[in-house]
């Protein structure tokens, strides 16, 4: 297992986060999303590292920003 952690602009509340989460967690491999809406961190626990544009594409759909 591997986490990395990516930080996500525009996020603002609970909503936020679990789109964040729902979209990060559908991808294969994903096993844990972890969103820390104070700091915009999101920690991803993965069977192996995931590719950071297959991470940016899930957090677009989702409506927000991988810094």
């Amino acid at each position: 297992m591997t986490t990395t952690t990516y930080r996500v602009e525009g996020m603002t509340c609970d909503h936020c986060v679990h789109a964040i989460t729902h979209e990060i967690s559908a991808i294969d491999g994903v096993h844990g999303v972890h969103v820390t809406l104070a700091t915009g961190q999101v920690a991803v626990t993965s069977d192996q590292p995931v590719a950071a544009e297959t991470i940016r594409a899930a957090v677009d759909e989702a409506g927000y920003v991988l810094a």
